[in-house]
């Protein structure tokens, strides 16, 4: 897959509003650890781009984004220690992570040569699979699924979010059912 851009600063900004009554297209609010999750895939991806640390990073969200209105627009309350472990868990576990999205890639396609974002998700799809066993699987594929769809709309970027880890979880958890509509769906 060649690498391709987040749709830019619109998509980010529909996304930070929250991307799954976006995405779902409800009017209903969004979970606050689905807020958290689309927060830490940000959080994960100014990290990869900027090089900032983890103490800074999550400090700034926690003080000046979660739930904060930030030019004219409010953004989504999240579950601040879910966004702290998946922020903190991809940080100390991504030398584990890495090789397992890999491997999980189609024909081993490189992680280095997906988009920034794209690898966010990955990464902390990946850990709620491998590490975070009490939550459901088709839960966090549907929401992860959710959040690319809001940065890459319905290109291939969402179908390969739902196909890598649903590779992991079957790897690491059992048996999964996936229908072809691209949302998991447990047993």
């Amino acid at each position: 897959m060649p690498e391709r851009k987040p749709a830019g600063k619109a998509a980010s900004k529909a996304a930070s509003k929250g991307a799954t009554k976006a995405v779902r297209g409800k009017d209903t609010p969004v979970n606050k650890r689905g807020a958290a999750r689309l927060a830490a895939v940000q959080a994960l991806y100014q990290m990869d781009v900027a090089g900032t640390g983890l103490i800074e990073t999550t400090a700034e969200y926690e003080n000046f984004r979660l739930g904060q209105e930030i030019d004219g627009e409010q953004y989504r309350d999240a579950d601040a220690q879910w966004f702290r472990a998946i922020l903190a868990g991809v940080v100390e576990k991504q030398t584990e992570l890495d090789p397992v999205i890999h491997a999980s890639l189609v024909d081993g396609w490189p992680l280095s040569r997906l988009d920034s974002t794209l690898r966010a998700v990955l990464r902390a799809g990946a850990w709620e699979m491998i590490h975070r066993k009490d939550v459901p699987v088709p839960v966090a594929i549907t929401e992860y699924v959710e959040i690319a769809s809001a940065f890459f709309g319905d290109g291939e970027e969402p179908r390969m979010v739902n196909a890598v880890l649903d590779r992991i979880a079957r790897a690491r958890r059992g048996d999964i059912t996936v229908p072809e509509t691209g949302r998991a769906k447990g047993r």
